[in-house]
């Protein structure tokens, strides 16, 4: 698990954060992934929690259209073209 995802997931309240690990886990195997399709409900949110952990990897994230720095760098050229700090 990324560090991104595991802090998601340890934010979470109560037994929250066990019950994900648990999910997260059993969705990243075949059979698991299968036994998640019987509840459609619970496989969007693992899948989508899944899928947050990837963002993590900067290559991934800019392979799917997010580049962290170049939003650093617009917001920044932003503040300065507006005469902010």
């Amino acid at each position: 698990m990324s560090a991104g995802l595991d802090a998601f997931v340890a934010a979470g309240p109560g037994p929250l954060p066990a019950v994900l690990r648990v999910l997260l886990a059993v969705a990243r195997r075949p059979r698991g992934r299968a036994l998640l399709g019987r509840f459609p409900r619970i496989q969007t949110a693992v899948h989508a929690a899944l899928s947050l952990g990837r963002y993590d990897d900067p290559a991934v994230s800019r392979a799917l259209g997010w580049d962290a720095a170049a939003v650093v760098a617009r917001g920044r050229a932003l503040r300065r073209a507006e005469g902010r700090p």
